[in-house]
């Protein structure tokens, strides 16, 4: 017969982590976004390197600032018009402990 501490055990097995959520993003000047996440978690993204650098590849059309304010949120991810995004777990990490996430 299985306890109440097994019972207990199991559902916490269960419980899945809470993915970060992106609430609001604003573009900044620079190529940055201000963005705050659903807990109230917020700071700044530098796209600046990753958008003008050699290997930008699908980044690259970020380089136009009119595509670039295009920038907003669905599903909880920054996104663009054109159809790009970025991740928000590993944008939350770096934004919880530094204040600002700078993608190269």
């Amino acid at each position: 017969m299985r306890s109440a501490t097994d019972a207990e055990e199991d559902r916490a097995a269960a419980v899945t982590p809470v993915q970060p959520r992106v609430a609001v993003v604003v573009p900044l000047p620079g190529q940055r976004l201000h963005v705050q996440f659903a807990d109230g978690i917020a700071g700044e993204v530098d796209c600046k390197s990753l958008i003008d650098g050699e290997q930008a590849g699908v980044f690259a059309a970020l380089r136009n600032p009119i595509e670039f304010d295009r920038v907003g949120v669905e599903h909880g991810a920054v996104t663009w018009a054109c159809g790009l995004d970025l991740a928000p777990d590993a944008m939350y990490d770096e934004v919880r402990q530094n204040g600002r996430w700078v993608l190269r």
